[in-house]
């Protein structure tokens, strides 16, 4: 994989692991440590969920389209077939690139670093879907119909998925919907693009109308990367930060759980961001499914499960 993206001119970078802030997403809980110095005083750091953070700011500086290979970390995870709390991430941005150009790139690179004998299952051509399709075809709801959060209630109430009358957020209702009749559904002849996410679900990709330019990749059904043409607007990041946040704080306060520094200032990275694709692929999942495994810990000659039950 390396020889790949160096045959491409990419530079190979290496970033911290620890890090003074992080940019906030409230679906990840952080591990937090604390440095402390008898003449510093103390002050808290994270273990990045990705080294995003870091990435970002390289590119800015104007080097280009790069790419790392970084061991990330997020707690409260579960703990099985296909997540642990510390794993490796390949992630490589590419400047000039859309989140489509993307596509062809990540079919370059799985084609030419497969595993001699890497099941045809596996393989490029990648098979794409979009989410609108996906929900249509295995749940019959249908995305742009339910753009409102009492539309897509409903539509949940008639798969017979709520178990409340508690109102939920509109994310909630989909996620619901997405990982009980949709996820367990998709197709597992050949590596899947599930293309162009709602825009409810916050992240910074850019928007188009009611999705963002955003697709994750599947193998067997397992999510194996994700993928977004990188936000540019310096405001809609900045507004990101403070809505994320917001989230953090409300969601976090009362339960003891991390609350990570964010730094509004990141925002000002993307005054002269040039036009990048990111991609962020799970490198040991690839592998689980290019060897035939069916979980993480037959690769691990320390599973964690293991040394949770061990104590």
């Amino acid at each position: 994989m390396r020889a790949f993206f160096d045959g491409k001119d990419y530079t190979e970078v290496d970033t911290p692991l620890l890090s003074p802030d992080l940019i906030p997403e409230a679906t990840i809980q952080d591990f937090e440590t604390t440095f402390t110095n008898e003449f510093l005083g103390s002050r808290n750091f994270y273990l990045v969920p990705s080294p995003e953070v870091f990435m970002k700011r390289l590119i800015a500086e104007g080097f280009g389209s790069i790419y790392q290979f970084c061991h990330c970390f997020r707690n409260s995870e579960q703990v099985g077939e296909v997540h642990n709390p510390e794993f490796t991430m390949l992630e490589y941005y590419t400047v000039g690139y859309d989140e489509q150009d993307s596509i062809p790139l990540t079919e370059e690179l799985i084609a030419s670093t497969a595993p001699k004998g890497t099941s045809k299952d596996l393989l490029p051509p990648f098979r794409r879907m979009t989410m609108q399709e996906a929900m249509w075809e295995f749940a019959h709801v249908d995305l742009d119909a339910c753009q409102r959060q009492a539309d897509l209630w409903e539509a949940c109430k008639r798969l017979n998925l709520m178990t409340s009358d508690k109102p939920e957020p509109w994310e909630d209702t989909f996620n619901r919907i997405f990982l009980t009749l949709v996820e367990p559904n998709l197709p597992q002849d050949k590596p899947l693009v599930l293309d162009r996410y709602p825009e409810q679900i916050e992240c910074l990709a850019k928007r188009d109308g009611n999705y963002r330019k955003r697709w994750e990749m599947y193998m067997r059904g397992v999510e194996i990367a994700n993928c977004y043409d990188e936000e540019r607007d310096v405001e809609t990041v900045r507004d990101y930060y403070r809505r994320e946040y917001a989230k953090l704080v409300s969601e976090r306060t009362d339960s003891g759980l991390p609350i990570p520094n964010v730094d509004l200032s990141f925002a000002d990275l993307f005054q002269h961001f040039p036009q990048t694709s990111g991609v962020a692929m799970g490198i040991d999942r690839l592998l689980m499914v290019q060897a035939g495994e069916t979980e993480l810990g037959a690769l691990l000659l320390f599973p964690f499960s293991a040394m949770l039950a061990n104590g």
